[in-house]
């Protein structure tokens, strides 16, 4: 014989058990990414301060469960006032927590990562508060529907209440003991319906939760790629931005100098790519052959004496970034004599890392034009580089390498790029240029006045794995919705526990893309992974529904789903306009396949479709 439940324990078991199932998933969580030690660490903090933390949700769970309770209406309508209580309560503490993860700044606009914490932070909440409910489903379907007086409520699994007791009739036994009968409920097809439908929804966005797992995936994929790229460079040479020729001029009593830029420069450069395999990833270094041809005109500003000039220590410098990317011996031929160039410079106003050599130079020197050329071999990865270093210049860049990026503070002024690779040329002139020729202060060049060219691997594979898993809501939601209505029109229901296994299918297409788009081009992966899921979950419908029509219709709709989608993630400028309209589009013609059926009660519905 059960005892009556009051309102206290009621919301004591919900509490209690939604409070254990959050303590122990933050264990299972932190022993996955991390030790046993910090994990048990984890379990105890989050028991404390989410056990202190949830007493407002149990006292409001005290307060309002009596009055659901109380309420002369059907089980259905009191599980539903009581969801959507327990729906307020975790959107609330998924506010609460993103609040105190993103800040206020957040909620009024100036942060876009707002709802994002709040939408995630809200679904393993309400995945908690769900499992509690499931644990406790007996207690609580005999505390709604309990009176006064009443020992006895049959006890019915939750899952099997909500679609064939409560949703259809519930014929309460006579009790012999009490004596008491309880009336039945009469069949009432909308409340089947609406729960159903309510249901669906809820598992819409329990769904979503593992789509942002994967999207964590995928940036930890992508950062272990950088990560490797970064530690393959370090070996081999990491990105050059090349300065110079310049002149260092000292003064010969007082620590100061001048630093002189040359007045023409014509700059060459062959860039060729060297592929390498590192475990999964293949990695792009380059090696480049940098001929460079100009001269200086050394005329100094009346302010300064040339007298004070201590032209003996003259030094001409080329600013690099890495040593480890010299090839070969470098020399540069400075008027009409070879100078052989050493690591160090004179001064770090314009390079920190370079070469220099001292140059014989005297004052009879500055009425004169000083020829230059030097032809530097250097390899790096990523990144070529260069400083406009000089009143009139121009650059130019070859190479095989056909997907080069051009960045800087200067875009090309000319480039090419055909299947046999790119030419760009870029040219400076004094009106352009934010410096002098003779340069007092050389930090000022510092100002993001560098350009060139980035030689990378394409991968973006990861940011287009990252675009498709934003689109999940789409996929999910409207697979989940040809569901519900299928099952409506052939009157044959599916259970929650289906539609979890098909948003499992849904979700585990992005792992199979993201993990096969590492060893296959991203178009191939995708092919190969949007066409695995749909057949899966078109076998699937053909196995509850048993018509392979059914089936074809879903491999149809999914097919066509995941098409639109690899659309929408090859389109950038267009993508916002051909998604909206594609699904105005989709949208109209769920409402006009769905126009007959009488949601009210639809086994009244005239003329219902046809699948089969």
């Amino acid at each position: 014989m059960d005892k009556k439940i009051d309102d206290t324990t009621i919301a004591i078991r919900i509490w209690f058990g939604t409070w254990v199932i959050f303590s122990i998933g933050v264990f299972v969580y932190f022993t996955i990414d991390d030790s046993v030690v910090f994990a048990v660490a984890a379990f105890f903090i989050a028991a404390l301060v989410s056990c202190i933390g949830s007493v407002p949700a149990w006292i409001i769970l005290c307060f309002r469960v009596g009055s659901i309770q109380k309420k002369k209406i059907s089980i259905v309508n009191k599980l539903l006032r009581l969801a959507a209580l327990l729906l307020f309560i975790v959107l609330l503490y998924g506010f609460l927590a993103a609040f105190l993860t993103s800040g206020f700044s957040s909620i009024s606009g100036t942060s876009e990562y707002f709802f994002e914490p709040w939408l995630i932070s809200a679904g393993v909440l309400a995945v908690c508060v769900l499992a509690s409910c499931i644990v406790n489903n007996n207690k609580i379907i005999q505390y709604l529907i309990q009176d006064d007086g009443s020992e006895f409520i049959p006890h019915f699994p939750l899952p099997l209440v909500i679609e064939n007791q409560i949703n259809t009739y519930m014929e309460l036994n006579y009790n012999s003991e009490s004596g008491t009968n309880y009336p039945s409920q009469k069949r009432n097809p909308m409340n089947k319906v609406l729960s159903k439908a309510i249901i669906t929804g809820i598992l819409i966005l329990a769904m979503l939760i593992p789509t942002f797992f994967i999207s964590g995936l995928v940036t930890e994929r992508e950062d272990r790629q950088e990560k490797i790229v970064a530690e393959s460079s370090s070996r081999w040479s990491n990105a050059q931005t090349l300065s110079g020729p310049y002149i260092f001029i000292p003064y010969k009593n007082i620590s100061k100098h001048i630093i002189v830029l040359p007045e023409n420069a014509d700059v060459n450069g062959q860039v060729t790519p060297e592929e390498r395999d590192r475990s999964i990833y293949k990695i792009l270094f380059y090696k480049s052959d940098i001929k460079s041809k100009g001269n200086f005109q050394i005329k100094l500003p009346k302010d300064i004496d040339s007298s004070a000039l201590d032209f003996g220590e003259a030094r001409i410098c080329l600013g690099i970034s890495d040593y480890k990317g010299i090839e070969e011996k470098v020399s540069i031929t400075f008027n009409g004599i070879q100078y052989e160039l050493s690591p160090g410079l004179p001064t770090t106003e314009i390079d920190t890392v370079g070469l220099s050599a001292t140059v014989h130079l005297s004052a009879d020197d500055l009425s004169t034009d000083k020829a230059f050329n030097y032809d530097l071999k250097i390899k790096g990865a990523g990144q070529l580089h260069f400083l406009p270093l000089s009143g009139n210049s121009t650059f130019t860049l070859k190479s095989s390498w056909n997907n080069p990026s051009f960045d800087g503070n200067t875009l090309p002024n000319d480039n090419k790029i055909t299947a046999d690779g790119f030419t760009a040329k870029w040219i400076f002139n004094k009106a352009n240029l934010p410096f002098p020729s003779i340069l007092t202060d050389g930090s000022i060049i510092k100002k993001g006045t560098g350009f060139g060219v980035s030689i990378l691997q394409p991968a973006d594979h990861y940011a287009k794995t990252a675009r498709c898993i934003k689109y999940a809501i789409l996929f999910i939601g409207l697979t989940f919705s040809l569901f519900f209505i299928v099952e409506i029109m052939q009157k044959k229901s599916m259970h929650p526990v289906q539609y979890i296994l098909v948003g499992l299918a849904l979700v585990i297409f992005y792992t199979l893309l993201l993990s096969i788009s590492e060893y296959l081009y991203f178009n191939y992966a995708y092919l190969v992974a949007a066409t695995a899921t749909v057949s899966l979950i078109s076998l699937y419908a053909k196995g509850h529904f048993k018509s392979w029509k059914i089936a074809g219709l879903f491999g149809l709709v999914l097919g066509g789903l995941y098409g639109f989608n690899y659309v929408l993630i090859s389109l950038e400028d267009t993508a916002l306009l051909v998604g909206s309209i594609s699904l105005f589009i989709v949208l109209a013609i769920v409402m006009y396949v769905s126009r007959k059926i009488n949601w009210y009660n639809p086994s009244l519905s005239k003329a219902q479709p046809e699948i089969v």
